[in-house]
């Protein structure tokens, strides 16, 4: 029988009580493996710690200290989880809508998908609209999506804007959402931040001196 995730001493409540046992200490994929018992979906369980459950757990991706493959958990409040409750039934009627295919890539289900010719395509129920971002569980809001596209690791239809792009998007924002920016980059980035604020404060304390 397959173990239950969510049940005592399952991979994710082992996982989740390694986190909240060493919050702030910086975490290897190794040593949370070995956490899991050497479960295969120990990654996967972790995207659900943060994206379930809500905890704060940080990657290379949100601070510029973490290498790829480490982890950090910030804090032991989880922010608002959003729960996958879609039934058997909603699944099956989105997968035939979609033409059992994934909507972003195309890979079609138990076909070798076309960006990793190892793997065979699953497909998962996503959201078009992130529940976070107050999406609901309709059928208008549901499509298939593969494995691949799902983690994140290719993602044929979002392409990473250039520096020209981004800073128009920036610039279209409102002050609020740019300052929310801001506080993000200064996160990241907290040395490069200091570094560009001291850059920027020296013509003004030289033409104070004047």
């Amino acid at each position: 029988m397959a173990e239950d995730k969510n049940s005592k001493g399952g991979v994710r409540a082992k996982l989740r009580a390694y986190f909240l046992a060493n919050i702030g200490r910086i975490m290897d994929s190794e040593e949370l493996r070995t956490v899991a018992d050497n479960q295969s979906e120990w990654a996967r369980r972790v995207r659900e710690l943060r994206n379930e459950e809500g905890y704060q757990i940080l990657t290379h991706n949100d601070r510029s200290h973490l290498k790829p493959g480490q982890y950090l958990l910030e804090s032991d409040k989880p922010l608002p989880a959003f729960e996958r409750a879609i039934s058997k039934e909603t699944r099956a009627y989105i997968l035939d809508r979609n033409g059992f295919t994934c909507q972003m890539c195309g890979a079609v289900a138990g076909e070798p998908h076309p960006f990793d010719s190892t793997r065979k395509t699953r497909l998962h129920i996503g959201h078009i609209i992130d529940k976070s971002k107050g999406g609901s569980d309709d059928h208008g809001n549901l499509r298939a999506i593969c494995s691949v596209c799902n983690e994140g690791a290719q993602n044929a239809t979002l392409i990473r804007p250039d520096l020209k792009q981004l800073l128009i998007q920036i610039r279209r924002a409102t002050a609020l959402d740019q300052l929310e920016a801001l506080k993000w980059l200064i996160k990241k980035f907290p040395k490069q931040a200091v570094e560009a604020l001291a850059d920027t404060a020296k013509p003004v304390l030289a033409k104070d001196r004047d």
